[in-house]
This record gives structure tokens, sequence and C-alpha cells, in this order.
């Protein structure tokens, strides 16, 4: 009885993209590929599957609730005879996860979702995409050299991406698009696809860069750089760092010079250093002195300290001016993590000697470690919702591209929250790890396919020229499933959707 239920309702949800051929074949018209589906089959995709002649989901569709007061009533998988009473639909959201797909859509999307919230009612149009036009954005928090900026990243020898401009202690990559999923060969396209859906669904990849390093990236998990997990994000530039621990240090060094890959600070030279009045120190570094205290260019980016390529931070010293420095002159030189450091006195012949290092230099160089992050791989969805994708939603597209971009639709991607980006078209950013687990998939074209949702006033949707022959109460949609339905507990950290 319960495998009839069933089936019953993954035929339903099947109803629209199959039609049926001989010898118990089922072409599915889910997506151009058109796979023709034999009994006990399923698509190329292995999201549609031929189910004793009836075209069925192979995932179970996945609804959102919201937590209530004390503990909320938890379906993982509805029982057939389940009619949907268990949970309060005005707390009920109904994702694109599992929703099917009709791209190209020259038919509605496969749910269009009505619910009353605070007395105002809504509808939520529910749908997968099919994105070629997407990627992700991957920020790696680490002072470590990657690669050459512009750099071609690759998997498995085939380009997936690139190096792009570093950010403030983060290295940067862009990862997939339009070029690497479709511009370039079969087997590129391939590799960049799996990469992609690797990182959305926060599994490890291990990147190589030209002229660079290794890289193993998971969304929310450090990065692991030529084999060594980074730990720290720096605490800021060479600079920044003598700002912040300047008066810490004052009394207990008499020189310090914080190495960075990008601004090296110099303590007596600085401005925090002089308005402390802290003694000239005499001691200038390598690199071009850009205002003083502040030095760029001091060596080569690599792994070493503060991402440059020096082991030695003794190297960076250009000369020690003796008509200005002395003997005993107490120098400390650290990098912007608190990771190396080195505590040296001048002997009568003013060159560094390495000594001991006091334990009060020793609290602050600690501090410094204190003070910096833990160093994470994020992951941003990147991609366009245009194109007919949005005739799924509405039968004149630019009036729905016209209410997002006003603010009057919301847009998410599994329940989460999505970034808007300015201008033409609807081209959004999400957080993989606001997303539930196993949003995201692929097809054989190559492209990602994603969740996606649109929510607005019911009033709204019939002026935007909304299906609204095919909007079904949230009940009813519970219901329908049936059996095929997952339900997991609202994302916490995510706005909900609807008005309170």
């Amino acid at each position: 009885m319960a495998m009839d239920s069933a089936r019953s309702s993954r035929a339903q949800r099947g109803e629209k993209f199959g039609a049926a051929e001989g010898d118990g074949i089922i072409r599915c018209d889910a997506c151009p590929v058109l796979c023709r589906i034999r009994p006990g089959r399923a698509g190329a995709c292995s999201r549609y599957a031929n189910h004793d002649g009836v075209l069925v989901r192979t995932d179970p569709a996945l609804a959102l609730t919201q937590a209530m007061e004390g503990n909320a009533p938890l379906v993982p998988f509805a029982q057939a005879e389940w009619d949907g009473a268990l949970l309060d639909p005005s707390r009920v959201f109904v994702t694109g996860i599992g929703a099917g797909t009709t791209y190209p859509d020259y038919k509605p999307a496969p749910f269009i979702v009505g619910a009353s919230h605070a007395g105002i009612d809504t509808v939520t149009v529910v749908t997968e995409g099919m994105f070629s036009y997407c990627g992700v954005k991957v920020k790696i928090d680490t002072d470590r050299h990657l690669g050459p900026e512009a750099a071609a990243v690759r998997v498995q020898g085939e380009q997936v991406g690139h190096v792009t401009t570093a950010e403030y202690g983060s290295q940067m990559l862009s990862i997939g698009g339009v070029r690497h999923l479709t511009g370039g060969s079969k087997k590129e396209g391939v590799v960049t696809c799996d990469t992609l859906l690797k990182l959305c669904e926060a599994a490890p990849v291990e990147m190589t860069i030209d002229g660079g390093h290794s890289v193993v990236v998971q969304a929310g998990a450090a990065p692991i750089v030529d084999g060594v997990a980074e730990t720290r994000m720096r605490v800021g530039c060479g600079s920044a760092t003598v700002g912040i621990f300047a008066q810490q240090w004052l009394g207990h060094v008499d020189e310090v010079i914080v190495v960075d890959d990008h601004i090296t600070g110099v303590l007596t030279e600085h401005q925090a250093g002089r308005v402390l009045h802290m003694r000239a120190a005499g001691i200038r570094v390598r690199g071009r002195r850009s205002t003083p205290g502040r030095y760029f260019q001091v060596a080569r980016p690599g792994l070493g300290w503060g991402g440059t390529d020096i082991t030695d931070p003794l190297e960076v010293i250009e000369r020690i001016d003796p008509a200005i420095a002395w003997p005993g002159l107490r120098l400390l030189m650290t990098s912007t993590t608190g990771d190396h450091a080195l505590y040296c006195v001048l002997d009568e012949a003013l060159r560094p000697v390495e000594a001991e290092m006091p334990e009060a230099v020793r609290r602050v160089v600690d501090r410094i470690g204190e003070n910096c992050e833990p160093s994470l791989c994020s992951v941003l969805f990147m991609a366009g919702a245009g194109g007919s994708l949005r005739a799924g939603v509405t039968e004149n597209p630019v009036l729905l591209t016209r209410s997002v971009a006003a603010g009057e639709t919301r847009v998410t991607m599994g329940g989460a929250p999505v970034y808007l980006w300015p201008g033409g078209g609807i081209t959004v950013m999400a957080d993989v790890l606001r997303m539930p687990r196993r949003a995201f998939g692929t097809v054989p074209t190559p492209a990602i396919v994603a969740p996606i949702e649109f929510t607005l006033p019911r009033d709204l949707y019939r002026r935007l020229g909304g299906h609204m022959d095919q909007v079904q109460p949230v009940e009813e949609v519970l219901r329908g499933l049936g059996e095929d339905l997952r339900v997991e507990t609202w994302h916490q950290a995510n706005p909900w959707p609807f008005p309170r």
C-alpha cells in the first residue's frame, strides 16, 4: 500500500515531464537531453527513473519547517497515510530541492505553492534550475601565496577557474563559469561540473595552481596548502599589526619588524612608534618605502613568513645604521599571525644575535595569534537565473526580473538567502553552508542543478502574469507528495522568507 502511494505521488510529479513510447520506454523531457529511459533504469542525470512504466523522481522533495516554541514536530520521511496534519502550514517552506524542473520552461514550474502568512496571501514558485552560467567564488583565509593573480586553477589537469584578486587576509579563486563548462573540451566541462558539485556539497577538492601551489578546498574547513593545514587568518597587515600592539611592546623591545608580503611594518618609524616617542633604531628593511614605517615588496610571495618566500627573517634587513643603532638594541621580528617570531639583541658589531625571548614579549606575540581568526574556506554559489527559467514563473519574464530588482519578490535557494547583484538580470550568490544538504545536482550538458524559489504576495503574482491556474495550497502540495517528501528544520541563521 505504501509503495502504491509512493508511486502515485511520484507519478503526479512526473506527469509534466514524461511521454510513453513503445516497449515500456519513457522519454523524459525534463531537460533538453530527452533521455529515453527503459523500465527499471534512470536517466543520464540520475534524477528521473522509469518505475514500472511511470516516470518518477529519484530524490524526495524537501520542505523546511520552522521550529515552534519548545519541540517542533519533525517528520524525516512521511508515511504513506500521512495527511500533512503534523506540519503547521504557516511554518512550512517548500524548497526547490527535489522538486524537479521544467527546463526549458515552456510550462509552469513544478510547484507553485499558495500559503497565508501574517494575513497576507503569498505564492512561492519552486523549481530546480539548470545553470550553465554558474560557478563558485572561493575565499581562502591564508597569507600563503597560492599562485599569481589570473593563474589557471586546475583539477585533474583541466582548467576549472583562475586566481582572482586577493582580499584582506584571504586568497580568492573563481571556479566554474560557462566558458569552462561548455566552452572547452568535453573533459574540461565534465571535470569543472564535478568540481563545482563537490564544492557546493562541502566536499574537499584538491586543486593545483599554475606557477603556484596545491590547495585542498572544502567549505567550512581549513585550507591545506602543499599538504599543510592552515590554522590562522592574519590579524592584519604588518602595518596594522604594529598599530594594534605598539603600546604593548613599549618598554620591552626597541624595535619590531612585522614581516608581511603586502605591507611590512617597522615600529619606530611607524606613526604608532612616533606617538609613543620611541627612539629611532636605525634598522632599514628592504623593499619600497611607502609612508613612514610601511614597506612594500620586501620579498617575493611564498609560503614563508607573512606570505613571503622568506624563511630567515633577517634577510629583510637591508642595513643597520651605526650612527643610530646601538649594542644591546632589542629587536623582535614576527609574522602577521604570530606563527613565526625571532627575538635578537645587537652585539658590539651591531649584528643581530638570537636570544631567549622575554616572557613579556612572548605574551604579545601569543596575543597576535589569539587575535587571529581560524583559517577557513568559504564557498559562494553564483548563478544567473535568467533565460527560460523565468517563464516557469510568469508569462512575461521581464516583469519578474523587475520585481526581484525592486525587492518585491524574494529569491532564495533551498531556503537560503541570496545576494542579488545590481544591474540587469537575476544574478545571485548564496553561501553553500546555509543551504540544506544534497541541494545540488548535475546534468550531462554539463550544468549544475540548483534549487531556486521566488516568494511574493499573491496579488503581485497575478499582476506579473503568473500561472495562477497552477497555484496549489501548501496543504495540498504536502499531502500530494506523501512519502515522497523529506522534512528538515529551518536553518536558524536564515531569515524566514514570509511576512511574520
